[in-house]
């Protein structure tokens, strides 16, 4: 058994390359683990280092050491490869995917736990090709998505308050789009505002639309924003944010579970894919099922509920 770091040293506030390392070393070397710390050094450079590993049939364990950039492109590249396991080793501005566990996301920074754990099965959902454990985006909450990065650089700013400053900004520019949503017995065509695919609970740096949401169970849960207006967004996006959206009008948000939604747009609109990008006209949000496997420091409570 293998156990890889996959270190992105332009996650965070800062490079914790030499960080990681050192605590590597002290923890796994008196284990006897057999381990390499790799720097990433572009975009998918992740997945074609560990689908270059993976390629020896050896049990490999990858650490994703960033945020939830980091972590997508890791998983992108194991789905569906037996041999590989996949954590998030917290080290970037969100780590959004990990607050699934609650309080218990401490853990995650105990490599010794980690090393030691136990490998769940977990879903993904795969959009046009690409593949997410967390949550995906079309509309305007997609494009605050991606354009986040943008303002976490600037001094002063940074972390979850980037995600308000891209708010505010991609709010002013339009909030809807004319879009024809079909899935899980639902159909509508019209001016929406946004879409989102759930397997976890958290983006954005704490928006938490769908506490329901679990990527163990086979389905996903997905809202359907209709037309807003400028007016309406204030209070919509906070009930939105902190998972009240039971308390929103029904002719406003529909929320569906189910297997996959199919998106078509009469233009290319954004696909926010846990913080990676793409632009397609036709979209599809899809479940698979155990898609992945990721493991955890044993004995999570999240296993017990």
């Amino acid at each position: 058994m293998k156990h890889l770091f996959i270190v992105n040293p332009t996650a965070g506030k800062k490079d914790c390359s030499a960080e990681i390392a050192r605590k590597a070393y002290e923890t796994l070397k008196p284990m006897g683990v057999n381990y390499e710390i790799y720097l990433t050094r572009a975009p998918h450079d992740a997945e074609r280092k560990i689908r270059e590993e993976a390629a020896s049939g050896e049990q490999l364990f990858v650490y994703a050491c960033g945020g939830d950039g980091t972590l997508n492109e890791c998983v992108n590249a194991a789905v569906g490869l037996n041999n590989v396991a996949v954590t998030n080793y917290p080290c970037g501005t969100g780590n959004d995917f990990i607050k699934i566990f609650g309080d218990e996301k401490e853990r995650f920074f105990d490599l010794a736990a980690l090393a030691t754990g136990e490998v769940h099965a977990f879903d993904v959902i795969e959009t046009c090709g690409r593949y997410s454990i967390n949550i995906c985006s079309v509309g305007a909450d997609a494009r605050i998505g991606t354009d986040v990065h943008k303002y976490s650089s600037i001094p002063l700013i940074g972390g979850a308050a980037g995600y308000v400053v891209s708010l505010v900004v991609n709010v002013f520019k339009g909030l809807n789009m004319p879009i024809k949503v079909s899935g899980c017995g639902f159909e509508y065509e019209g001016e929406c505002a946004l879409i989102c695919a759930c397997n976890g609970q958290y983006y954005g740096g704490g928006f938490h639309p769908v506490p329901q949401a679990r990527p163990d169970t086979g389905e996903l849960h997905f809202h359907v924003v209709r037309g807003v207006k400028l007016y309406e967004f204030p209070g919509l996006i906070g009930k939105y944010a902190s998972g009240r959206w039971e308390e929103l009008p029904a002719d406003k948000l529909t929320h569906l579970v189910g297997k996959e939604l199919i998106i078509d747009s009469p233009e290319d609109i954004v696909i926010n894919i846990d913080g990676e990008a793409l632009y397609r006209k036709h979209i599809n949000f899809t479940v698979v099922p155990g898609g992945i496997n990721f493991f955890t420091p044993k004995n999570l409570k999240f296993f017990e509920q």
